[in-house]
């Protein structure tokens, strides 16, 4: 059973060299094992050789480290990673690792499983269990570490897009960043940080009080009330004009261009129309839309648009001055839709 007096994972710097001192400890043994969980990647107590056995001993009965485990390893032929974790309490998340020509990214979960509905997603098919706690979500970083270091690279990039509503975990988010920012960390800029949310209005007015100039990804997928209704539950409780408020307070206070993620589905959202809404919604402030080829999930009845049809919305968002790409699509022949993988573990497991 996970210890719950004290998560190691989840402590930042400060608090381990504070119980470090609690315990009659120098407090830079707290610093020691910060730096050996994150930069070093440890797997357990033994390896951190500037300790004294007693110690490594004592918290190795206390305070057992749980890993994150990779259960599964699937590999694309672009160089895509998708990986099917398990947890301490045999749980299981997924995480993407994703080559660059600048390197790799890696998209991390942020809950075991999703409650927010949407009907065209794979991760929202399985309810969400639980959160994750910040060393959690961290050792998703350190995992996708391990498996690139044979290559000699690191992840300079994380994107919070995986299983989950990632402002719907928002303490622990917030403190998973904290630590992945720490020079002893993983020692990534803010700036290298994306957060995805379907839409949960006060947390983005939170998220810009944070002053960490963090890129803010919203999950759109329609330009108006009574489309994205139907197609995203949230949108009942926070409409399209309150969430453009929000994300035009967010640019405001951080600088920060905001992303629109904007799935394109068959004869639903994408036609000429949906378009030319779309960029009167977003008109007045800098924002990018990022058109999503749809990745089809049998369970959801949608059905992806076709090449010409994606770029000719692209077409018209652009020429009405707004900034308009449209995604790389990458490992699509290892269930590249969130939750694909973990929703086949779970039927696989199911009596």
């Amino acid at each position: 059973m996970k210890n719950q007096v004290w998560d190691v994972l989840s402590q930042s710097k400060d608090e381990m060299t504070a119980w470090m001192k609690a315990q009659g400890l120098p407090g830079y043994r707290g610093t020691q094992l910060f730096e050996a969980l994150w930069r070093h990647r440890v797997k357990d107590y033994e390896e951190i050789t500037s300790w004294p056995k007693a110690l490594r001993e004592n918290m190795t009965n206390q305070f057992p480290l749980y890993r994150l485990q990779a259960e599964t390893v699937q590999r694309g032929h672009d160089g895509t990673l998708k990986i099917l974790g398990r947890l301490y309490d045999g749980q299981h998340i997924e995480t993407v690792v994703l080559p660059h020509d600048y390197g790799y990214s890696v998209c991390v979960s942020s809950q075991v499983g999703c409650n927010m509905g949407c009907k065209f997603c794979a991760s929202g098919l399985l309810k969400r269990t639980r959160n994750l706690s910040a060393g959690e979500i961290l050792d998703q970083v350190r995992l996708a570490n391990d498996l690139i270091a044979d290559q000699g690279a690191v992840i300079s990039r994380v994107d919070l897009m995986g299983i989950g509503e990632p402002l719907d975990n928002y303490e622990n988010v917030m403190q998973f960043i904290q630590i992945a920012h720490d020079p002893l960390g993983f020692n990534l800029s803010y700036r290298h940080f994306t957060i995805s949310t379907s839409g949960l209005v006060p947390d983005i007015y939170r998220l810009a009080q944070e002053g960490m100039p963090i890129t803010l990804a919203v999950s759109l997928h329609a330009p108006t009330d009574d489309l994205r209704r139907q197609l995203m539950p949230i949108n009942k409780a926070y409409p399209v004009h309150q969430l453009i408020e929000a994300c035009k307070d967010y640019f405001h206070k951080t600088g920060r261009r905001v992303s629109f993620e904007y799935a394109l589905l068959a004869g639903i959202n994408d036609s000429n129309q949906h378009a030319e809404q779309l960029a009167n919604l977003l008109k007045g402030f800098s924002c990018h839309v990022n058109l999503i080829p749809w990745n089809p999930v049998p369970e959801h009845p949608f059905q992806p648009s076709s090449k010409k049809r994606v770029e000719e919305f692209q077409r018209i968002v652009q020429d009405r001055g707004i900034s308009c790409t449209i995604r790389k699509e990458m490992g699509q022949e290892i269930e590249a839709a969130c939750g694909q993988l973990r929703r086949r573990e779970e039927e696989l497991l199911s009596p």
